[in-house]
């Protein structure tokens, strides 16, 4: 059963197409704050915190992608959303792409951003559960502190900075180190991005050292219809470090979306 969703619930319900935000790893809606604050004023904009993260409940473990989207699902059928945008980034772009396999018939486009479709390597499953057995021994700081600066990029604000790695520390290790291990066992979204009938924006910082641009391109040209937007003077989260330049292409997009 899905547990019971922190969520910010914002803006009017209008003719525009609602948008759902998903928050990656390790962090918490907030991460989408400026974007809550330009959409909200032109459409209903749902921005979860993921099970294990932020105010939602934590279930240790192992949470499957499959169980972070069906956490989702539930979420959306109990706001009576029955149709959105869904936008995601990093691992929550991995769960948006769950969502679509699972219930693609509800998702009117979809964002990509700073996020990649390949299952995980051999050598990925097990620094990915060397990971989640050190954040339960040691707690999150010291891999806030280490990670801190491929997050975003070492020449971000330190508004920016304070907040990535608030988001990172407050984060209860349980619930990261259960996500760390269900995206160990991730499928491949490859074959599924050159199925997908919706439109697509694909977003990515050029300086984005764990999803380069060429993870962003590879997408582009996997999707049979989406667009590809490369922020400059961003790494991983170009949404926080250069709020001004990502909404703008995403007010493109969804202006096109409305439009359909």
């Amino acid at each position: 059963m899905s547990p019971s969703l922190a969520y910010e619930d914002k803006g009017a319900d209008t003719s525009a197409v609602p948008l759902v935000l998903v928050h990656g790893h390790p962090f918490d809606h907030t991460m989408w704050a400026p974007q809550i604050e330009a959409f909200s004023s032109s459409r209903r904009v749902i921005a979860p915190d993921l099970r294990g993260y932020g105010a939602s409940p934590v279930v240790p473990g192992l949470t499957p992608l499959s169980g972070f989207a069906r956490d989702i699902e539930a979420l959306l059928d109990g706001l009576k959303v029955r149709e959105f945008v869904l936008a995601g980034l990093s691992m929550g772009g991995q769960i948006a792409m769950e969502c679509y396999r699972l219930f693609g018939e509800r998702v009117r486009a979809l964002v990509l951003a700073d996020t990649f479709p390949d299952p995980e390597t051999p050598e990925g499953k097990v620094f990915r559960n060397e990971t989640a057995d050190r954040l339960l021994a040691e707690g999150m700081r010291g891999y806030a502190d280490e990670v801190l600066e491929k997050m975003v990029a070492p020449y971000a604000s330190p508004e920016v900075k304070a907040h990535v790695h608030r988001m990172m520390t407050a984060t209860p290790p349980e619930g990261a180190a259960a996500a760390l291990r269900g995206r160990a066992e991730r499928p491949d979204y490859r074959t599924l991005l050159t199925e997908v009938t919706v439109p697509a924006l694909v977003v990515v910082g050029a300086d984005d050292e764990y999803t380069p641009v060429a993870d962003a391109e590879a997408m582009h040209t996997a999707l049979p219809d989406s667009t590809l937007v490369v922020i400059e003077r961003a790494a991983h989260m170009p949404n926080l470090e250069r709020p001004a330049e990502f909404n703008e292409a995403l007010r493109e997009f969804l202006t096109r979306v409305d439009a359909r």
